[in-house]
């Protein structure tokens, strides 16, 4: 997948936050619909100018990102 295809950065579109090509779609709106739960289904009929290959496109994305910035996880204490 080359998500390169699907997702732009636009200083002068959503603020330059990252979009689904040829969209006013930001990233972070398909994928934390995923991370609630939203089928893709869902999301397809909701947002009709997304295609499924976009939401892979997305969720790529995102992974790629993971790889590249490590984020510190606070641990819990135990036994509180």
């Amino acid at each position: 997948m080359q998500w390169q295809q699907h997702i732009t950065v636009d200083p002068h579109v959503c603020h330059g936050r990252a979009c689904i090509r040829n969209t006013r779609i930001p990233v972070a709106v398909v994928l934390d619909n995923l991370a609630a739960g939203v089928s893709t289904e869902e999301l397809l009929d909701s947002y009709p100018s997304l295609t499924d290959e976009d939401i892979r496109a997305a969720m790529a994305y995102a992974a790629q990102l993971s790889r590249e910035r490590i984020v510190p996880i606070r641990q819990r204490p135990t036994g509180t």
